[in-house]
This record gives structure tokens, sequence and C-alpha cells, in this order.
């Protein structure tokens, strides 16, 4: 059991589902907070916890608080240097902060912290909802190493597979390619399987096939039957894939490098949004590409 009093401000369901872990794991989670307010008093009914009516009240109730949000906007709103934000009475907190967003964002919040003298972490996931609630997420951590080391233990309750990056920023760097490469292989799964479609074969054949040689991948695994059974309850978005592939694709331009893969996969899935798909599981980019679902 530990004395630390923590926080979680975005508790949709991986921020929601970490905070039940944690809890589960004898931590007490003392607030919670988002800005669809609903979520919040959900999640702070089911854990018999207070709904913080502001950033500042979480600021207040807690000394860890992890940040789960969906862009850069909403990053550097909850971190606003006027107004309600997480940075009033901050002097001493530490602030995890979750979300895939830009590394140049990542290190402006670190900034803005810095000068009222918080600390930040960068725990950047590379897993799903099954993971947050058990336990078991990939977690990779950019920043201060003397940080990283004092929250350990409690990051060790929420990942089976915890590395320490570097400084601020370059976590945020490595999980942009993480995703980029996921989304190319998200996008040449579907278009393989609806080939396979259009010429009439077996697809759980296919699958096998793919199992078994060099087609092999770890999106296989996850979306390959969802693909073929337009199964494509969302895990993570096609909206959140257009986002991290724009990430990805920003990093490269600011290094001079072409990325065509990615950058078709990108256009992939904002066809994705721009149809009203957008709220679908990644592996709803197989609806672009087998046919007779959408064009």
């Amino acid at each position: 059991m530990s004395s630390e009093k923590i926080a979680f401000v975005g508790v949709g369901r991986m921020g929601a589902n970490m905070a039940r872990r944690l809890q589960d794991c004898g931590y007490s989670i003392t607030a919670v907070y988002d800005v669809h307010a609903p979520s919040a008093a959900a999640l702070a009914a089911e854990l018999i916890i207070t709904q913080a009516p502001s950033l500042a009240a979480v600021t207040a109730a807690a000394d860890v608080i992890f940040t789960v949000v969906t862009d850069d906007a909403a990053q550097l709103g909850i971190f606003a240097e006027s107004g309600d934000s997480l940075l009033v009475g901050a002097k001493g907190k530490i602030f995890i902060n979750c979300a895939t967003i830009t590394p140049a964002t990542h290190v402006e919040v670190e900034r803005r912290a810095r000068a009222v003298g918080a600390t930040t972490l960068e725990g950047c996931m590379a897993s799903s909802i099954p993971q947050a609630r058990n336990g078991t997420l990939y977690l990779m951590c950019g920043g201060d190493r003397a940080t990283f080391d004092r929250v350990r233990p409690i990051l060790e309750k929420l990942s089976t597979a915890l590395r320490y990056i570097g400084r601020t920023g370059q976590a945020a760097q490595v999980k942009a390619l993480v995703n980029m490469v996921m989304n190319i292989n998200t996008a040449g799964l579907a278009e393989g399987l609806g080939l396979g479609h259009a010429l009439g074969l077996d697809l759980e054949m296919l699958r096998e096939v793919f199992a078994q040689t060099g087609a092999n991948s770890q999106v296989l695994k996850t979306d390959g039957e969802d693909m073929q059974n337009r199964a494509h309850d969302c895990f993570f978005s096609a909206a959140h894939a257009a986002k991290d592939s724009g990430i990805a694709a920003h990093l490269g331009r600011e290094v001079g490098l072409q990325l065509p893969l990615a950058a078709a996969t990108q256009a992939q899935f904002e066809k994705m949004v721009a149809l009203g798909l957008g709220d679908l599981d990644k592996s709803g980019i197989a609806e672009l590409t087998f046919k007779g679902r959408h064009a």
C-alpha cells in the first residue's frame, strides 16, 4: 500500500482503466477530472472518490497526476499558464503525461511545469484497453531519470514492459515510430485480405498462411479476424491512427525524410475520418479495401 495520492485527468477508456488498476493495487486515487464531466462522475461514483470541479483541484488533491488526453491542444490546455490549470499550486507535484502527442508539446509542458517547481514525465503507452485494466501496458518513459526512478513502483503496477527511453521528447518520438509502423502494417494487412477476398480465397486459410510466413505481424493477431468479420469495436480508433500518422509525418519532414508508405497510410486513415468512420477501430481500414464495402 503506497502513501502516494494519485489523480487522473482524462478518464476515457485508457485513463479510467489505469485508475481502476492502481486502486486495485492499493493506491489512493483521490480525484478524477474530464472535460466530459459525465465520464468523470461515473468513474468517481464507481471508485468512491472525488470528481474534481477544476484542474487546480486535481493538483491540490494529489502528489502524482496522470494525464491521458486527446491531442496537443488538450495537453497544452490543461497546463495553461493562466486561468484554471494543473499548474496552479503545482510546486513539488509530479505529472505523468500519457497522451500520444508531439515531442515538442511534451518539451513545452515540461518547461511550464519546471517554471512553477513541478516535474513531468512522459508515459507513452503502446498497448490498448485490456492492458490498461490488467496492468500489462508497454510503457515508454522520457524525462528526468530521478523522477522516473521515484515513480517506478507506481508504473510497475501498470506495466509489465517498462522502459526508460531518455530525455523528454524521446519517448514520444519512439511512440510515434511504433504507431507509424503499426498503422502501415494495418493498412497492408487490410489490402492483403481485401485482395484475397476479391480473388475468392478462403480468408481463414489465408490468415493461417500469413501467420506462418513473412506476412505475419502483431496486427495480424489483433486485427486480422476483425477485418474479415467486420468487427470493428474500438480499441484504437481510426481517428487516432490518422492523428498519430500525422505526428510521424511531421517528424519525417523535420529531418528531411520522404516516408511514402507512412504518407499513404495517413491518407487512408484520414479518408476513414472523412467518410465518418473515424470512431471505428483501426481494423476498420479494411472497409476501404474489401470489395462491396465503402468506396
